[in-house]
């Protein structure tokens, strides 16, 4: 193994929280990168801060997401990587959100590991990858022991999991630019038909590059857990925030790190490869519904 010292972890101030948490890094080895009010990771405040790091502690780590779990928005990873290496640092990318969306290579991005999940493509739980190009990469084992997956993670495999989850992703990367086209059309099709019912409602993300399944939006006066209530009503299910997260209501720290009140709160809508028309019909018939009880009532929520 090599003798890779990380003398810190930066991360964009929208990570999930498995990245933003800083996993075995200290506290105070955890640095965030801003974002813009649009929900992108702010690249000039990033190469500021590695122009600033340490490198007699250690290289820097940058930890960044293809596609954020809360607005669909797509970050600009090839770019971050070229700054990151330009100061000889690493760059792990969370690509779980992106696979099966979009088109993912670790070789354009040119990320030096890459993080994606099975369940977000139809796979087993609880099972992942962790992606390097290069063993020379990977200074320590996650868990010590038997020397499983060549010494990186020690433990029997769970080998059925493995095995749906290649499936998984055989399957998803069939048809994938057809399928996400169609389900793009679906969402632009409901946020079309939101802004009509609701010309007040704010879609988080709108105006930048975004997959195609995700609908982030507020609707003043609706606070988030009486609008997921409100929805579930109507036969509507949807969460607020990610929906790894749902049954755990409160502030949104991508909508504050994008400077947005995150009182205001915000529901998550997800579209799939079975979602149809119908289904959209549905959900905008819900929707009108909520927005105008709202402005019947005259308060919020």
């Amino acid at each position: 193994r090599s003798p890779v010292a990380i003398g810190a972890l930066y991360v964009s101030a929208i990570e999930h929280p498995a990245i933003r948490e800083g996993g075995r890094f200290d506290p105070a080895q955890v640095i965030e990168i801003p974002v813009t009010p649009t929900g992108i990771a702010d690249l000039s405040a990033l190469e500021t801060l590695l122009v600033a790091h340490d490198h007699s502690l250690g290289l820097p780590m940058v930890g960044l997401m293809l596609v954020n779990n809360e607005t669909g928005v797509i970050q600009p990873v090839a770019e971050a990587a070229e700054i990151v290496h330009r100061h000889r640092g690493l760059l792990v990318v969370d690509a779980v959100q992106a696979v099966g969306r979009i088109p993912v290579d670790i070789m354009r991005l040119d990320a030096d590991f890459m993080v994606i999940s099975s369940h977000k493509i139809g796979g087993p739980k609880g099972v992942g990858a962790l992606i390097s190009r290069g063993e020379v990469l990977m200074p320590k084992p996650l868990i010590r022991g038997g020397g499983q997956e060549k010494g990186h993670r020690s433990g029997t495999e769970n080998f059925h999991a493995i095995v749906g989850f290649g499936a998984a992703a055989a399957a998803m990367s069939e048809d994938l630019d057809d399928r996400n086209a169609g389900i793009g059309a679906l969402r632009d099709r409901l946020e079309g038909e939101m802004r009509k019912a609701a010309a007040d409602v704010m879609i988080h993300g709108a105006d930048v590059p975004r997959v195609g399944n995700t609908c982030f939006f507020t609707l003043p006066g609706l606070k988030a857990e009486t609008g997921q209530i409100a929805f579930d009503i109507e036969g509507i299910a949807l969460s607020a925030g990610s929906a790894c997260s749902s049954g755990k209501v409160g502030e949104s720290h991508v909508l504050t790190a994008m400077g947005r009140d995150p009182q205001l709160g915000a529901l998550r809508i997800s579209l799939g490869p079975d979602t149809t028309d119908e289904d959209i019909t549905r959900a905008v018939a819900a929707f009108a519904k909520i927005a105008a009880r709202r402005k019947a009532q005259g308060v919020a929520a």
